[in-house]
C-alpha cells in the first residue's frame, strides 16, 4: 500500500489547461504503487463518469472532486474586477451524497453564478456541504491570498469558516511544494520570470510558516498536493502549448500565463512527494487517510426511466398493449401475420421491461403530429411493428421484409435507439413539450466534446509557435483526411506519408511541431451542445449529471457526455432521446400547408401510392434539387443511369451511395437493366436478397447471411457486424473460424464458406442498415411526389425553408426556372413571411399559371416582426408611397437598417427609383417619428377625419437618375443572393459550363485534392503579401452565379495573371481543390479572361465506342443518357461491324464536355469508353 494520494488533479477536461488523458493518468498511477486518485478540474465534472469507470478497472480508488471557484461575494453579484477573480476551492465527494451535492454546486455555477467563470459562494457551500471534503486550495485559494496579502489574521478566519462549514475532519490545509527556489538558479532568465518566481517563492514560504502555526492551533490536518496538469515531465511543454492555444498568446510571449517555468506539474511519485514534504511529513500520510474516508459507489449502465403519467389503474404494459390492438384494428384487421409479429414483439419489449421507453416516445410523437409536425426515424426502429402501429415509425416492416432483431431481441440486453428526425423549424417546439410534460428541472440537451485531431492539432500547435499560416496548412494537408469518421493518428500518417515523414527528420521546426502536436492529439478541445441528444430524468436532473448553459445561448446541457449520461455505454442510465431538426422535413410540411392553402387539397403523406409514375419519372430525369438524400450531380446522375421504377429502387441508391459501396452502383443499375445478371452466391440466400438483386447492399444481409448460412443467432450475428467494423485483427480472426464452421455446418465446403466470408468482410464496415435506408427512402419518396406533383407549392416550400441561405435559394431559383416556374421580386405590397404562391400575369408566358413570390424574410436585415408590421399596417390597403409606408409601419421594429435593405433589394421598386428613395428615406423617418409623437401628445390636425389621416405624409421625391447598374446588382447580391437586373455578363456565365470540369455550385467534398477547371466571375479580390518574400497575392472570391468559392493565387501565378483578376471580370481557371477551415477552395495553377470567341469547343468531340453489339435498346439508353447533357461538342460512336471494323456515326446534336457525361456513359459501356478528341 502506497503512502501518498494524489487529491489535486486536472486531466484534459480541465479544458485547454489539463493534459492528463485518464486511462494514461490512471494507468500512470498504479505503476507507482499508488491505490487511489482524485479527479479535480476546474469548475466542472465533464470526465468523472470515465474516471470512476476508469479507475475500477485497473483497481483503483475513484475520489471524484472539483476544483470549484467561489465567489468574493453572492455567486449572483456580477460585476467589474471584484466578482471577475473568485477564489479556487479543492472539493472532494466523500460518499453518493456528497457526488450529488457536488453536482448540484457545479450546476448552480454554470447556471446562476456563470462570470467569466462558474462560481459558488459560502451560502451554497453551507447549504450542500454534506457528504464533502474540502483543501485550502493552490495559491488562488481564498487562505492563500490572505497570507500572500499579508493580512494572517483574515487568513486564519478564513480557515475557521471553511472549518465550521464543512465540519471536523472535512476541511484540510492543502500544501504545494513545486521547487520555486530551484528554478530561480537557471541562468539567462528573463527579468519579468524571475520576479514572478520570487513572488512564487515567498508566498510558498509564507504559506508553509502559517500552517505549521495554524494546523496545531486550529485542529486542521495538513495534505500535500502537486496541481498536476500532465502525467510526465516530457509532456510539460505540450500543455504549456495548449494553454497558449486556450489563451490566444505564443509560446514565445514572456506576459502570460506561464506554467512551463516551473515544470513539475506532473503525477510525481509517492518517494518525490515524500522527499518534498520533510517538514510536515504527516502531509503525504495524511492524504491515503483521507483517501480512506472515501466511500462512493455509483451504480451505471441500468437505465432510469421518468415517471410516465398513465391513464388510471393501468400498467405501462397494460396501455402498450392497448395502444398497438387499438391500432392494429384499425390498419390490420384479421391478419393474422401482423398479429403474431405484434405479440411477438410485445413480448420481448415486455421481458425487458421497456415498456415505457416506447410510451414515452409516443406520447411526443403523438403530440408533434396533432400540431401537423413532420417526424420520421432513422436506424433500424423502423423494422419494429410495434413502433410502426403506435405512429412513431412510417412504414410497414413486413411489407419492407424488415426484421424486429437488428432493432431488438431477445438476447441484446441494452435499450435499443429510436432515433426520431423532426422538421428542424419545429423541433423546439417539440423539445418544450417534453420539457412541460416532464418538468424543465428533468430534461436537458447532451453535451459533446470536439477533440484535437491530428491535421487540427498541427494548426492549433503552428499558430501558437508562430509559424506561418502557410506553411502549417501544407503539413497539416500532409496527414490524411478522414475516413467515414475514422481519424489518422500523426504517428500513422508518419509511417505512411513519406513527404511527412521526409520533413519530419530534416527540418527541426517542423519535427518540434509535429512531437507537440502527437502530444495534445486526441484531447477535448471545447464542450458544445450534441446536435441532437436529449435527456430525461425521474429527479431534478442534477441528482444525475452536473448541469452548464450553451456557449451561445440558453439551452440547459448536461456536463456529462452520451457516453456518460446514458446506459448504452455503462453511464449513469439516463433516457436519451435522439431528436434531429431535418430541413427536408420541415421543407414537406410547408408545402403539405401550401398545397392546402393554395388548393384546399389535404395530403397525407402517409397514404400516398408508392407506385407514383410521375415521381419516378421525375427521378428518371434527374430532377433532383430539394429531395431529400437524392440531391448532387453523382447521385443525379446514377438515378438517371437507373431510372427507378420501384421503392426499393430508391433505398438501394441511398445505402450504395456512399464510401465503399458506391462501386457496386453499376453493378446495380446493369441487373436493373437486365434481369439475367441477377444472380446469388447461393440459393438460400435469395429469400433476403431478392429485393437488391442479389447484391449486397445492407446491414441486414450480413446478418441474414451469418443467421441462415453460418447457423448464427442474432446476437452472434451483431458482435460479427461490429467486429468487421473495428477491424480488429485478433477478433477477426476469431469471428472467420467461427463463420467458416457454421457454414460447413450448413452445407458449404470449406472454400466456398471462406469465399462467402471475403465477400461479406469489407461490407460490413461500410454497410448501410436497411431499416435506416428505408426510412430515409419514404422521406426521399415523399419530397419527389411532392415536387412531381405539385411544383409550384413545393418549390414555395424550399425556399421558404431556405430563406436564411441565399446560396441555396439561388440554387432554388435557378431550378425554378428550369421547371418554368416565374419568381416574382419582393413587393412590399405583396410578399409575405415566407415565399407564396401568386397567380402571374398573363403576359408572362411559362408552364405554370401560378409563380412564387419571394418572401420578405430571405432579404438581409429584415426580420418577422418587422415583416408582421408591414402585413398588418397593408390589411387596411396598399402602400402609396415610401412616405406612406414609413407613417403606417412601427418605426422600432421597421427601422432604418430594415428599409434601407427593403428599398435597395428592389422590394419598394414600385413606389420610385431606389436612388429617389435612398434619398428621401431619413426625411421620411423623421417626419414620421414626429407625426407619431404628435398623435400620442394629442395634436392632430383638426380638420383630420382619423388619426391615420393625421399621421399620414406625403413628401415629394426628387427627380434624379437611378443608380448606376453596378450598384444595383450590388445591392442585390448581397441583400437577396441573387440578382433581379441581368448583369453584363450573365451570357459569359451561361456559355462557361461547357469548357469547365465542374460548376462551383456542384463542387463537394470528393473532388479534394483533385485538379480541375473551374470558371466564373470575380467578385471579390483581396490582395495580401506573403510573409517570408514580401511577395504580392491574392484571395478572390468567385461565383458562377449561384454559388461561390474562395481562390488562392499564390505570388507567381499572381505576378503572370494580374489583367484578369479584376472584380467582374469571367475567368477561367485550373487548380486543385483544397480545404480550409471547413470551406473548399481553390489552389490556381492558371487563370485567364473567359472571351467565348477564344474558346471555340464546337471542334473538340466527343468520341465513345461500344464494345460489343447491344442493338437498339442499348442504343436507345445512350442517346436519352447524352440528350440530358446539351452542348457544344460533337459526339461520335463507333459501332462494332464485325471483326475488329467499327464504324463511325456522328450524331445530329451536341453536349458538353461536363466530366458527368463521362461517368453516366461509362456507367452503360464500361471504363475507357469515351474520350474528348
Amino acid at each position: 500500500m502506497s503512502n501518498f494520494v494524489h487529491l489535486h488533479g486536472h486531466s484534459e477536461y480541465s479544458l485547454l489547461d489539463g493534459l492528463s488523458k485518464i486511462k494514461k493518468m490512471v494507468k500512470a498511477v498504479k505503476e507507482m504503487g499508488m491505490d487511489s486518485l482524485a479527479i479535480t478540474d476546474h469548475g466542472a465534472m465533464y470526465g468523472a463518469i470515465e474516471f470512476y469507470k476508469s479507475c475500477l478497472a485497473e483497481g483503483i480508488k475513484p475520489i471524484i472532486g472539483c476544483e470549484l471557484y467561489v465567489a468574493k461575494r453572492s455567486h449572483r453579484d456580477k460585476e467589474g474586477k471584484v466578482d471577475s477573480e473568485p477564489y479556487h476551492l479543492t472539493v472532494l465527494a466523500k460518499n453518493f451524497k456528497g457526488y450529488q451535492n457536488l453536482m448540484k454546486l457545479v450546476s448552480i455555477g454554470y447556471l446562476d453564478g456563470y462570470y467569466y467563470r462558474p462560481r459558488v459562494d459560502k451560502e451554497l457551500l453551507k447549504e450542500y456541504h454534506e457528504g464533502l471534503i474540502v483543501l485550502s486550495g493552490c495559491g488562488a485559494g481564498q487562505f492563500v491570498r490572505s497570507l500572500k496579502e499579508g493580512d494572517y489574521q483574515e487568513g486564519e478566519e478564513t480557515a475557521k469558516e471553511y472549518l465550521s462549514i464543512f465540519g471536523e475532519g472535512n476541511y484540510y490545509f492543502e500544501l504545494q511544494n513545486h521547487e520555486y527556489g530551484r528554478y530561480l538558479k537557471a541562468a539567462n532568465l528573463d527579468p519579468a520570470i524571475r520576479r514572478d518566481l520570487e513572488q512564487l517563492e515567498l508566498s510558498q514560504k509564507i504559506l508553509f510558516e502559517a500552517v505549521k502555526k495554524l494546523s496545531p492551533k486550529l485542529g486542521i490536518p495538513v495534505v500535500a498536493t502537486n496541481d498536476f496538469h500532465y502525467v510526465s515531465p516530457d509532456d510539460a511543454p505540450a500543455q504549456d502549448a495548449l494553454v497558449c492555444v486556450q489563451t490566444g498568446k505564443f509560446i514565445s510571449d514572456i506576459n502570460r500565463l506561464r506554467m512551463i517555468d516551473v515544470p513539475n506539474f506532473y503525477i510525481r511519485a509517492p518517494e518525490e512527494m515524500d522527499s518534498l514534504f520533510t517538514d510536515f511529513p504527516e502531509a503525504t500520510k495524511n492524504t491515503v487517510k483521507l483517501a480512506e474516508l472515501v466511500n462512493l459507489e455509483l451504480k451505471l449502465g441500468k437505465p432510469i426511466f421518468p415517471i410516465f403519467d398513465l391513464p388510471e389503474k393501468k400498467t405501462a404494459v397494460d396501455y402498450l398493449r392497448e395502444l398497438c390492438s387499438r391500432s392494429l384494428a384499425e390498419k390490420y384487421p384479421d391478419q393474422v401475420v401482423y398479429k403474431t409479429r405484434m405479440e411477438y414483439e410485445l413480448s420481448v419489449i415486455e421481458a425487458k421491461n421497456f415498456s415505457t421507453y416506447f410510451l414515452i416516445f409516443h406520447d411526443f410523437v403523438h403530440w408533434a403530429h396533432q400540431q401537423r409536425i413532420i417526424t420520421n426515424t432513422r436506424g433500424s426502429a423502423a423494422g419494429s411493428l410495434v413502433l410502426y402501429l403506435l405512429g412513431i415509425t412510417n412504414l410497414d416492416p413486413i411489407s419492407f421484409n424488415l426484421p424486429f432483431e437488428r432493432f431488438m431481441n431477445p438476447l441484446r440486453p441494452k435499450l435499443p435507439d429510436i432515433d426520431c428526425d423532426i422538421a428542424d423549424d419545429k423541433r423546439d417546439e417539440v423539445i418544450r413539450y417534453i420539457m412541460d410534460r416532464y418538468g424543465h428541472d428533468k430534461v436537458a440537451h447532451i453535451t459533446t466534446f470536439g477533440t484535437m485531431m491530428g491535421r487540427a492539432a498541427i494548426r492549433d500547435i503552428g499558430r501558437v509557435l508562430g509559424m506561418s499560416y502557410a506553411s502549417v496548412d501544407t503539413i497539416a494537408k500532409l496527414v490524411p483526411p478522414p475516413k467515414q469518421g475514422f481519424h489518422k493518428t500523426l504517428d500513422d500518417a508518419l509511417a505512411e506519408v513519406p513527404e511527412l515523414k521526409d520533413i519530419y527528420t530534416k527540418n527541426l521546426e517542423v519535427k518540434r511541431l509535429i512531437d507537440l502536436a502527437k502530444k495534445v492529439e486526441g484531447s477535448v478541445r471545447h464542450a458544445s451542445v450534441h446536435a441532437a441528444g436529449v435527456v430525461i430524468a425521474p429527479e431534478p436532473l442534477s441528482n444525475y449529471t452536473p448541469l452548464q448553459r450553451e456557449a451561445n445561448g440558453d439551452k440547459i446541457v448536461t456536463q456529462y457526455d452520451m457516453f456518460s449520461v446514458t446506459e448504452d455505454y455503462e453511464g449513469v442510465g439516463l433516457i436519451k432521446m435522439d431528436l434531429l431538426g431535418i430541413r427536408n422535413l420541415s421543407i414537406l410540411g410547408h408545402s403539405v400547408d401550401i398545397v392546402k392553402q393554395n388548393r384546399d387539397i389535404e395530403i397525407v403523406l402517409s397514404s400516398l401510392p408508392l407506385d407514383d409514375k410521375t415521381t419516378f419519372k421525375l427521378l428518371g430525369r434527374g430532377d433532383t434539387m430539394g429531395l431529400f438524400q437524392l440531391e448532387g450531380s453523382g447521385m443525379t446522375r446514377y438515378l438517371t443511369e437507373l431510372k427507378p421504377t420501384n421503392f426499393s429502387d430508391i433505398m438501394a441508391m441511398i445505402a450504395l451511395y456512399r464510401p465503399g459501396p458506391i462501386a457496386s452502383i453499376p453493378d446495380y443499375i446493369s441487373r436493373k437493366h437486365n434481369p439475367a445478371k441477377i444472380k446469388y452466391f447461393d440459393e438460400r440466400m435469395k429469400e433476403y436478397m431478392q429485393q437488391s438483386l442479389g447484391l449486397l447492399v445492407y446491414q441486414e444481409d450480413v446478418l441474414l447471411t451469418a443467421i441462415n448460412i453460418a447457423g448464427y443467432d442474432w446476437l452472434q450475428a451483431d458482435k460479427l457486424r461490429k467486429a468487421m467494423g473495428k477491424k480488429i485483427p485478433e477478433e477477426m480472426r476469431k469471428e472467420r473460424d467461427h463463420f467458416i464452421e457454421g457454414c460447413i455446418k450448413n452445407g458449404l465446403s470449406h472454400d466456398r464458406a471462406d469465399e462467402l466470408f471475403k465477400l461479406i468482410e469489407p461490407f460490413a464496415a461500410y454497410g448501410f442498415g436497411k431499416a435506416h435506408a428505408a426510412s430515409y427512402a419514404m422521406i426521399s419518396y415523399q419530397t419527389a411526389y411532392m415536387k412531381a406533383n405539385y411544383p409550384v407549392e413545393f418549390m414555395a416550400a424550399v425556399m421558404t425553408a431556405e430563406y436564411g441561405d441565399s446560396e441555396k435559394i439561388a440554387h432554388a431559383m435557378l431550378e425554378c426556372k428550369h421547371l418554368e416556374i416565374v419568381v416574382l421580386p419582393p413587393d412590399v405590397n405583396k410578399s409575405v413571411v415566407g415565399f407564396s404562391i401568386e397567380d402571374v400575369d398573363g403576359a408572362l408566358k411559362n408552364t405554370h399559371p401560378q409563380g412564387i413570390r419571394f418572401g420578405l424574410s430571405a432579404i438581409k436585415n429584415v426580420g418577422v416582426s418587422a415583416i408582421e408590421s408591414i402585413i398588418k399596417a397593408r390589411e387596411k390597403g396598399a402602400f402609396k408611397s415610401i412616405s406612406d409606408l414609413c407613417s403606417r409601419v412601427d418605426n422600432r421594429l421597421v427601422n432604418r437598417k430594415t428599409l434601407d435593405s427593403l428599398i435597395k433589394s428592389g422590394a419598394m421598386d414600385g413606389f420610385a427609383t431606389r436612388s429617389a428613395q435612398l434619398m428621401v428615406l431619413d426625411q421620411c423617418l423623421n417626419e414620421a417619428h414626429k407625426r407619431s409623437k404628435d398623435v400620442l401628445a394629442g395634436q392632430t390636425s383638426l380638420f383630420a377625419d382619423s388619426t391615420e389621416e393625421a399621421t399620414t405624409i406625403n413628401i415629394k421625391l426628387p427627380e434624379i437618375e437611378e443608380l448606376p447598374l453596378s450598384e444595383l446588382l450590388s445591392f442585390e447580391k448581397d441583400l437577396l443572393g441573387f440578382y433581379l437586373h441581368e448583369p453584363p455578363y450573365l451570357g459569359l456565365l451561361k456559355l462557361l459550363g461547357d469548357y469547365t470540369t465542374v460548376s462551383i455550385a456542384g463542387l463537394s467534398e470528393e473532388y479534394i485534392g483533385k485538379q480541375l477547371t473551374l470558371g466564373g466571375v470575380v467578385t471579390e479580390v483581396k490582395k495580401v503579401m506573403t510573409k517570408k518574400t514580401s511577395s504580392e497575392m491574392a484571395f478572390l472570391t468567385l461565383s458562377d452565379g449561384i454559388s461561390s468559392i474562395e481562390v488562392v493565387v499564390f505570388p507567381k501565378v499572381y505576378e503572370r495573371s494580374l489583367d484578369c483578376l479584376q472584380q467582374d471580370k469571367v475567368v477561367i481557371l485550373t487548380g486543385k481543390i483544397d480545404k480550409r477551415e471547413d470551406k473548399l477552395s481553390v489552389l490556381v495553377d492558371t487563370v485567364v479572361e473567359f472571351e467565348a470567341n477564344n474558346l471555340n469547343l464546337s471542334q473538340k468531340t466527343i468520341e465513345i465506342t461500344v464494345p460489343s453489339p447491344g442493338g437498339a435498346e442499348l442504343l436507345k439508353r445512350i442517346n436519352q443518357t447524352l440528350r440530358s447533357y446539351p452542348g457544344q461538342a460533337r459526339v461520335s460512336i463507333l459501332l462494332p461491324s464485325g471483326g475488329s471494323n467499327l464504324n463511325r456515326m456522328e450524331l445530329p446534336f451536341g453536349v458538353s464536355s461536363n466530366p458527368d457525361v463521362f461517368a453516366s456513359i461509362e456507367v452503360i459501356l464500361g471504363k475507357g469508353t469515351v474520350r474528348l478528341t
